[in-house]
């Protein structure tokens, strides 16, 4: 499904393919030889989305574009089942498994691999060629890794990147209450989307 979003409309080359199932909503400028299978969902909030030549998003991924954190992905990426890549820059040819996740203002340099259920912090930048392995949270500028029983230490580097600042525009400690007011309001505009035809 192909849809216009705040007055912008997905750009699909000829010889990219969109599944039937799979959801282009605003923004988004997919590469030639580009793939976006079923279920995939790519959506430009209020930034854009750009995909890169023969990229593949596969099946259940989410790609999501903001303003201040457009989502960038370079040629040759693989963008696996489940992955989540929300406003993050992605480099040429990487790999990103089933279930990874990438958040806003993160980089995942060119070459780099982030294994099943990998987590790429806000504002972190894992440098070209690494591998963050099954699970572990890649976190700081550059990146350190910590296996998931590393809390406390992963705390220390996590704190400093703003989470709450860089996806919500709060302050740590605002209540859910507030927050979720102010999504709901963000992700209210798409009440006037338009669902554009695929000719």
């Amino acid at each position: 499904m192909l849809m216009e979003h705040r007055g912008r409309r997905p750009v699909v080359p000829a010889s990219a393919y969109v599944a039937p199932s799979a959801v282009l909503c605003g923004a988004v400028v997919l590469g030639e030889g580009s793939r976006v299978l079923h279920g995939a969902v790519l959506t430009a909030e209020n930034g854009e989305i750009r995909l890169g030549e023969n990229s593949v998003v596969m099946e259940n991924a989410l790609v999501r574009g903001r303003a201040d954190h457009p989502a960038v992905i370079g040629d040759a990426v693989l963008v696996g089942p489940h992955a989540h890549v929300n406003g993050a820059t992605v480099e040429d040819e990487v790999f990103i498994a089933t279930g990874a996740a990438l958040f806003p203002g993160s980089v995942a340099g060119a070459g780099a691999e982030l294994r099943i259920n990998s987590v790429l912090h806000v504002n972190s930048r894992l440098a070209a060629g690494a591998v963050l392995p099954i699970g572990w949270i890649a976190a700081g500028d550059p990146a350190q890794l910590f296996s998931p029983e590393r809390h406390e230490e992963l705390w220390q580097v996590q704190r400093e990147l703003d989470f709450p600042g860089t996806v919500y525009g709060v302050l740590r400690g605002t209540s859910m209450r507030e927050v979720m007011a102010r999504q709901s309001e963000y992700y209210g505009v798409h009440v006037t989307d338009r669902v554009l035809d695929r000719d």
